[in-house]
């Protein structure tokens, strides 16, 4: 199964939300999912409400009703839709594979509308657990499994030591690049997630 594959198959987005009726729109989708975005970053959590949503996408109510039970479901599908795509990953190189699920998750960064929607988001996180559950849940987590798996394989081929920790591992790939992003606001520089894969397989490297 590819990475893609994977993350396609996130629970608890729209697709999960959908019922019987006419076909949807893909407009009506990408203008609910804009403006949902939009008075988030400019009002928060509590300043959303599907009542403005509708206005400002143009649509009714009862659209975003049929897609979505509430503002939090839309606000998830919302910030899932900012982030990167998973790269296919070729399955020949735990290396390789690291490091371009380690690009994908720093261009986050190189878009200032990604980067202020996530920092929002996490700034209000204590105040919203269970929209920040639902967002781990659905779309931060099948992105993590998908790089567990790449160390898992390395570990089965032999790239990586038999011993090797996979959460560990896998809390510091990705928190080299969450850290760096939140001090470097202009963007991740290239480079940068080979260097920090290659400089924990150092530690890791079977040989």
């Amino acid at each position: 199964m590819t990475a893609s594959t994977m993350a396609d198959q996130q629970p608890g987005t729209a697709a999960e939300h959908r019922r019987p009726g006419r076909p949807r729109s893909e407009q009506a989708d990408r203008a609910i999912i804009d403006a949902a975005l939009s008075l988030f970053a400019e009002h928060g959590v509590e300043g959303l409400c599907i009542e403005e949503v509708a206005a400002l996408a143009g649509v009714g109510k009862a659209t975003i009703y049929r897609r979505w039970p509430g503002k939090e479901e839309l606000l998830v599908d919302a910030l899932a839709a900012l982030k990167t795509p998973l790269p296919e990953l070729r399955g020949e190189s735990a290396r390789d594979d690291l490091v371009a699920l380690l690009d994908a998750m720093a261009a986050d960064y190189a878009d200032p509308r990604r980067a202020r929607s996530f920092a929002l988001l996490l700034g209000e996180g204590a105040k919203f657990p269970r929209l920040m559950s639902r967002y781990v849940e659905t779309v931060v987590e099948p992105r993590r499994e998908v790089m567990r798996a790449v160390l898992r394989r390395g570990v089965a081929t032999g790239e990586l030591r038999p011993d090797t920790d996979i959460e560990v591992a896998l809390f510091m790939l990705t928190g080299a690049v969450l850290a760096r992003g939140k001090h470097q606001p202009e963007g991740i520089a290239e480079g940068f997630a080979g260097r920090v894969v290659d400089e924990l397989l150092r530690g890791l490297n079977a040989g």
